[in-house]
């Protein structure tokens, strides 16, 4: 299973959120390169990024940082937030990416996202699949949707998406403990490689994920918070 940290970016500094809500947000870094150099060095090799201004705006953000990141370190980075348009994708392979997440697009705009399928392949696009109650959430989760969370991912595992990043918004960054009945219903009910999101707290709940049969976990908050070490996923990785 995948250990991916998280990188949340606001004004070009590394925050956290309490379920996507923008004023709770809590700033533990203004370096996300320096935190990105911290994780490499203990033997991380993948990150999560998600450019929380562009996820509320109309285009990507802070691909400067995630160029920065890119071009400073060896991580494989998931990029996400902000990506509307054809051409905020391009921006984020150019500056760096070696995927992309896609949520409100394959909500609100299916061609467009469908067509990102078609031009860089399953392996490049994963499927942004973060829900409220079931319900799919876009636009840095301030917006929702009608669409059921299960019946989303079927959708789209039929037009050929492989890789899907799921947050249960009421969990997010609450250390509560993950969505571990959601996730066993989405792997039950689908063939995809499910990475899980939100709400982890322990070494604890990474086992349970990966008994779950997860490809991947997304930690945040956990770690800023000392909850886990970064030793201890070095010795898991």
């Amino acid at each position: 299973m995948k250990l991916i940290p998280a990188i949340d970016i606001i004004d070009g500094k590394c925050v956290r959120l309490s379920k996507g809500d923008y004023a709770t947000k809590k700033i533990y870094n203004e370096n996300p390169v320096e935190v990105a150099r911290e994780f490499e060095a203990n033997g991380i090799n993948f990150l999560h990024l998600v450019d929380l201004d562009g996820a509320k705006s109309k285009e990507i953000v802070n691909h400067k940082i995630l160029e920065d990141i890119a071009t400073k370190t060896s991580l494989q980075i998931d990029f996400g937030g902000g990506l509307k348009s054809d051409k905020d994708v391009k921006i984020a392979f150019d500056s760096g990416a070696s995927q992309i997440t896609g949520g409100s697009v394959a909500a609100n705009n299916p061609s467009m996202f469908i067509g990102w399928l078609e031009n860089y392949g399953a392996d490049k696009i994963i499927l942004g699949a973060d829900c409220n109650n079931r319900k799919i959430a876009t636009n840095g989760w301030l917006q929702h949707s009608q669409l059921d969370v299960i019946e989303f991912i079927k959708s789209y595992e039929q037009k050929g998406v492989r890789q899907v990043i799921s947050t249960d918004i009421n969990l997010d960054g609450m250390l509560l403990g993950p969505s571990l009945k959601l996730y066993d219903e989405i792997l039950k009910s689908t063939d995809v490689n499910l990475i899980a999101s939100g709400g982890v707290s322990s070494i604890e709940d990474l086992l349970k994920l990966k008994e779950l049969g997860c490809e991947g976990v997304i930690i945040g908050k956990a770690i800023y918070e000392a909850k886990i070490s970064l030793k201890e996923l070095s010795e898991l990785c």
